[in-house]
């Protein structure tokens, strides 16, 4: 297993704590950028945490990831001012020249992950994305393909 020692030493500082899942998987999370499957097995077998609550909290909170991410992280807006102006279509957009299928958000270069977020606090520029940390807003379908591709 990759990085045994720091996961030992983060098992070992909430080992017998209760309500420690989430700062668990937090720090687990922190190593990798993602929570594989043997990692959490590990885990749950070294804490006493069952491995179902473990992946239950994983799959609900959208901050854990099962599985590794793009180089570049591009969040859609879907909060109310993008949702009236067109949030879906531009998500669909995104999806579309990604060439992501519904059930893929990450791209097979591994150069993309596309994620949905409640809001990205920029309802003036709406619909908005962001790529990384950089902000586009005021998108069309047709402007979002021409953004995407200034990002190696």
């Amino acid at each position: 297993m990759e990085n045994k020692n720091k996961i030992d030493a983060i098992i070992e500082k909430y080992k017998g704590k209760k309500g420690a899942t989430i700062p668990l998987l937090q720090d687990l999370q922190a190593i990798g950028g993602f929570l594989s499957r043997e990692t959490m097995i590990y885990a749950s077998e070294h804490t006493g945490i069952k491995i179902a609550d473990m992946y239950g909290v994983a799959t609900f909170y959208s901050m854990f990831r099962l599985k590794p991410q793009g180089r570049h992280i591009i969040r859609v807006c879907k909060g109310t001012a993008c949702h009236v102006s067109g949030a879906e279509t531009i998500f669909h957009a995104v999806q579309s020249h990604l060439k992501l299928n519904e059930l893929d958000d990450t791209t097979d270069d591994g150069k993309y992950t596309l994620v949905e977020v409640a809001c990205l606090g920029c309802c003036s520029l709406a619909p908005v994305i962001m790529i990384d940390e950089d902000t586009h807003g005021k998108l069309t379908p047709d402007s979002v393909g021409k953004i995407l591709d200034r990002y190696e």
